[in-house]
């Protein structure tokens, strides 16, 4: 009886002194439920059933193998709770159904303050759905849709709806509806993420004052959708491969005093579209072989471009719907339009002694066929430009660079071949004897 008294009374202290770890169980909902405040549940290596619901502030972390697997028929997880966190788990298989105004998720977070971190979701219609919820981190999770043949009949890899102040970085997305879409979102921030092989990378919808910074977008039908949002600040991100019917790098609609700098847009068709949007700023970034490079809609004005390298595109940038009041220089400093527009600097200062007009007859095309986008870089696109040059017919100035940058000559000497020159150097100076070996002289000096 005693032994008994004792052992009751041990277990009773160390329920007190021990941290406060749930163990694994069949029904995860009911671990949940009658876990504490702050209790820490550690899972097994196997598949647990959702849908579950969190309730309560509760750390769960689950291991390479741990899986929580819905039913099909809603959220697989739905944290109402603030302050919960999930580590190291994979979920699967929430409803389909894109009728439903739940808008179902593999993981639906209704609260504020919560971590999701290196979590795995597949054969969900959302990935994960910030509903009204502030203030939480989304890191190092990788979400996979249904591919680009059914991007129709699934949701968003992130979507944030009526969500500020929140944190998504280093996720990769694959395969969803749009990568990221934003609704009504204000100053979150979106840092390190990968987003490949969706309709629109990122998408933003009346949503003000994200940051958006070292993202890479490839193989996208498009990279970034702006459309009703200001003061985003876009920077050192990568649009790379965006390629489709009127595909593009970055899309501006009615998106006004975005910051776009130090960005890389490379073979997309257009790296920029930009249509009824004010007084953004394109600076610093690197637009480089693109069928279009810039698509500027005289709707927009006051746009301001400076400091680009335009290089090697099809059309470096085309003027559409009739003449803009926009500017491509800035205190001085216009954009390198590299082979495209060779420019004479006898003074040497880094600027072209004359200014850059270009003039083409292609706008009539672009705006009447659509089709046109296609043939951009047919013989007879070229043959055209040279015709209607001749006879000057139909010509329009697309842009005029009154101050264009030349870079200064100079030896590029590529990294390879330094290594090479560095080898060789070492064997002469020091590796005779090697040398002498490979040729016959069995280590003698010559």
């Amino acid at each position: 009886m005693k032994k008994t008294c004792l052992l009751f009374f041990l277990l009773f202290l160390a329920s007190f002194v021990f941290p406060k770890y749930g163990s694994a169980s069949e029904d995860l909902q009911d671990l949940i439920d009658s876990a504490q405040e702050g209790a820490i549940i550690k899972l097994e290596n196997k598949t647990y059933k959702g849908n579950i619901t969190i309730n309560k502030k509760v750390e769960i972390i689950g291991g390479s193998q741990t899986i929580i697997k819905g039913d099909g028929m809603g959220n697989v997880v739905s944290i109402h709770a603030p302050g919960v966190i999930m580590r190291s788990l994979t979920i699967t298989n929430s409803s389909m159904d894109r009728n439903s105004s739940e808008e179902y998720s593999a993981i639906k977070v209704y609260s504020n303050g919560n971590l999701l971190d290196r979590i795995k979701i597949s054969h969900s219609f959302h990935g994960i759905y910030l509903s009204q919820a502030h203030g939480n981190t989304v890191q190092n999770s990788e979400i996979k849709g249904l591919g680009k043949g059914k991007i129709a009949s699934q949701g968003n890899g992130l979507h944030v709806y009526y969500a500020n102040h929140n944190t998504l970085k280093n996720n990769k997305i694959t395969g969803t509806r749009d990568g990221m879409f934003f609704d009504y979102s204000n100053e979150n921030t979106i840092t390190n993420n990968k987003i490949s092989h969706t309709r629109y990378g990122l998408h933003y919808m009346y949503s003000d004052r994200n940051s958006f910074k070292n993202n890479i977008f490839f193989f996208n039908t498009g990279g970034a959708a702006v459309m009703h949002s200001s003061g985003l600040n876009l920077s050192k991100n990568q649009f790379l491969f965006n390629y489709g019917h009127r595909s593009f790098g970055i899309l501006l609609l009615s998106a006004n005093q975005i910051e776009i700098e130090d960005n890389t847009f490379f073979l997309n068709q257009r790296g920029l579209y930009i249509d009824q949007s004010t007084s953004n700023s394109i600076r610093n970034n690197r637009i480089i072989k693109n069928q279009i490079g810039v698509e500027l809609w005289a709707s927009s004005n006051d746009q301001v471009f400076s400091a680009n390298q335009i290089h090697e595109n099809t059309i470096p940038a085309v003027s559409l719907g009739g003449q803009g009041q926009n500017s491509w220089s800035e205190n001085g400093i216009g954009n390198d339009w590299g082979k495209t527009f060779p420019s004479l600097d006898l003074d040497g200062n880094g600027k072209g002694d004359e200014p850059i007009v270009y003039q083409s007859s292609l706008h009539q095309l672009i705006e009447d066929y659509e089709l046109t986008y296609l043939f951009l870089k047919s013989p007879a696109i070229a043959v055209y430009e040279k015709m209607n040059a001749l006879l000057k017919n139909n010509n329009k100035t697309m842009f005029e660079d009154p101050y264009p940058l030349v870079r200064q000559n100079r030896i590029d000497i590529p990294l390879a071949w330094v290594l090479i020159g560095t080898v060789i150097f070492t064997i002469l100076i020091k590796g005779r004897h090697w040398i002498c070996i490979m040729f016959g002289k069995n280590g003698r000096k010559i």
